[in-house]
């Protein structure tokens, strides 16, 4: 199931309620956390959530996504993005973007999944102002590509 991450940690109590059954009722086995701009059209950070129905969960295997670029409609997602996860999570190895979480450590009162990697903190890169710049031009002219298309059309 794909999903916003924050659906994770959300306080409402839909999700805690939500977060509860699918630890109560399935085996949330793996939870991929990948970067904003993975899935077109959902500019925000997603998970998805790997389970099983029919047994409650006992650990849970984080992976941290991290393909080394900005994902988007013109940098999408490949097969080599996901060749790491895809081994690790044969065996739920550890690595530094990968750990497993005891089910029993869950505080009951939120279910609170949040991805925190115990190898250390989010890293948040940030783009140097030449790169957003940079970017902003390639997006204005393919915009004045488009309105060049349709006036002729008219």
């Amino acid at each position: 199931m794909v999903i916003k991450n924050t659906f994770l940690s959300n306080g409402d109590n839909a999700s805690v309620s939500l977060r509860k059954l699918l630890l109560e009722s399935c085996s949330l086995h793996t939870v991929l956390d990948c970067p904003g701009g993975t899935f077109q059209g959902a500019g925000v950070k997603t998970v998805v959530l790997f389970f099983d129905k029919g047994a409650p969960t006992r650990n849970i295997w984080y992976y941290q996504l991290d393909p080394g670029r900005n994902m988007g409609k013109t940098n999408p997602l490949n097969d080599n993005d996901l060749a790491e996860f895809i081994a690790l999570q044969k065996t739920f190895a550890d690595s530094p973007k990968s750990w497993s979480v005891d089910a029993k450590s869950i505080d009951p009162t939120n279910y609170d999944l949040s991805v925190k990697n115990p190898s250390g903190g989010e890293e948040v890169t940030h783009r140097s102002p030449e790169a957003i710049m940079d970017e902003i031009a390639a997006l204005d002219a393919e915009s004045a590509e488009v309105l060049q298309t349709i006036r002729g059309l008219l």
